[in-house]
């Protein structure tokens, strides 16, 4: 009887208790190994969105700079929600997007290796941001490269068509090369980042037709993506350099009287097999890596500073002070944002200046968040160094008065 009675009181574990898995996992992901420092600095697309024939020829990526973070307010459009209709208030991170170059084409056929280039072309004039990309100090080089390609360009007019031809009549894949121009911000490098992005919809001759019309074009970041729509950022993380188990792998601390330290991993193995496991977190690189996040929502995509008429690229129908997307006294480490910008729902990795590809999402967006429609109420241009106050000078102005260093410019 007594020991029914301690049954009924406090039953085995075993029926409370699930799995030691589910209630303490482990620490960090082994999806991600190794944990290593990117051999690269911009995000590379290793998969690109389904081609359609059915729709008309498009690019579906682009090269940009991240610029920092700021807050907005709107109203959730979300129904069945608590905050339906409410305000809300969301982080949104500001990427730079100066337009980007067109320089050449390439057509890829599929062998049983994965892809293969059949013919590349590239276009007339290339301009020095991307002649910069071929060599390590400028300065000091002989800048021959593509000199031969420019001089010669007519003459090679029939090659050049045939090179075509090869690819309309062998590819299935064509992409052109691309790249960003840095002499437009201020990141403290003149070399242009390249990439191929692809075109998709259409057949092989409209994919070409319409190749050939964007060659030494600039194309802005609202011929890929339009307001309310998602994309996927690739970029490279932040990084940290050297780190230890607690803030690499996010494992306990040891209690307070360890000995010879507590930031550490109390067991990392049995005796046999005499070797640690991968699957030990161990102390190591921490940051500085490839990573892709999917289904972005963009918010807005802002005008160029100087095509608004003194009206502002941040003006919202309920806030209409004229001012743009750059706050109080700049963004933190990057400066002013005067080209086209694109602001993306939440965070996105790596630091300011860090250049960031986006793409097309992968996957079809037929979800309810992926259709909810963003109305902006409020975007905050407050100083992000330190807890602004003020939108605009002019409102600073308005509320400080008559200042010392005023009063001596109108002496002056």
């Amino acid at each position: 009887l007594k020991l029914q009675f301690l049954y009924l009181i406090a039953p085995p574990t075993s029926a409370t208790m699930s799995h030691r898995k589910f209630e303490q996992p482990r620490h960090g992901n082994l999806g991600f190994l190794p944990r290593k420092r990117c051999r690269h600095v911009r995000g590379r697309i290793r998969a690109f969105p389904k081609d359609d024939e059915a729709q008309k020829p498009h690019l579906t990526a682009f090269m940009a700079y991240k610029a920092g973070m700021t807050l907005i307010v709107r109203d959730l459009e979300r129904p069945g929600s608590k905050m339906h209709k409410k305000e809300i208030c969301e982080p949104v991170t500001i990427v730079d997007c100066p337009e980007i170059c067109v320089v050449g084409l390439v057509g890829y056929k599929p062998t049983v290796r994965g892809l293969r280039a059949v013919s590349t072309v590239w276009a007339h004039q290339l301009t020095e941001p991307l002649l910069r990309r071929y060599y390590r100090t400028w300065y000091a080089a002989k800048k021959k490269a593509f000199t031969k390609h420019t001089a010669n360009y007519d003459a090679n007019a029939a090659a050049r068509e045939a090179n075509l031809a090869r690819i309309e009549k062998n590819a299935t894949v064509l992409r052109v090369i691309a790249h960003t121009q840095p002499n437009k911000l201020k990141l403290g490098s003149k070399k242009a980042h390249v990439c191929e992005i692809q075109i998709n919809g259409g057949s092989m001759a409209d994919k070409l037709a319409f190749a050939k019309t964007l060659f030494e074009q600039k194309v802005s970041v609202d011929q890929v993506f339009q307001q309310n729509e998602r994309c996927d950022v690739i970029a490279v993380s932040k990084g940290h350099g050297m780190e230890g188990v607690t803030h690499r792998w996010g494992v306990s601390r040891l209690p307070r009287k360890s000995h010879r330290g507590l930031r550490k991993v109390a067991c990392i193995g049995a005796w046999h097999p005499s070797r640690v496991s991968y699957s030990v977190a161990r102390a190591g690189q921490n940051g500085f890596h490839h990573r892709t996040e999917a289904n972005k929502k963009i918010f807005k995509i802002g005008a160029e500073a100087s095509k608004t008429d003194g009206k502002g690229n941040a003006t919202t129908e309920l806030d209409l002070t004229p001012k743009d997307i750059t706050p109080m006294g700049g963004f933190c480490r990057y400066g002013i944002v005067n080209n086209q910008y694109l602001m993306l729902k939440g965070s996105i990795p790596g630091p300011s200046k860090r250049v960031i590809t986006l793409r097309r999402p992968l996957g079809a967006q037929s979800s309810r968040l992926a259709r909810e429609e963003v109305h902006l109420k409020f975007i905050d241009t407050s100083s992000k160094q330190g807890h602004g106050t003020f939108q605009t000078q002019t409102e600073r102005a308005k509320f400080m008065g008559l200042r010392k260093k005023d009063i001596l410019k109108q002496q002056a």
